[in-house]
């Protein structure tokens, strides 16, 4: 599946949206760490829906945004729903 949302990506859009509150906490391999312990809340992660959805025209219900946990949940909903057929 062609990814078109990084991990690198996904960090740049973090401090775009959410600010750089802690910039050594999107350092490495975060995939996996919780959102919380990055210090990103619940209204940053719609923020950054709000930013994908403008940026690569991929929409996340809120319910959704509000399921992921971590930014590798957020990379494999945005990568699922943009090999899904857009609705016209």
């Amino acid at each position: 599946m062609d990814r078109i949302l990084t991990l690198e990506d996904l960090k740049a859009l973090l401090v775009k949206t959410a600010g750089p509150d802690d910039q050594g906490a999107l350092q490495g391999d975060i995939a996996t760490r919780d959102f919380a312990d990055l210090g990103y809340d619940s209204l940053a992660l719609l923020e950054l829906a709000a930013e994908i959805q403008r940026s690569h025209g991929i929409s996340l219900s809120d319910e959704q945004v509000t399921e992921l946990r971590t930014p590798g949940s957020v990379l494999d909903a945005v990568n699922a729903a943009a090999q899904q057929p857009q609705a016209s």
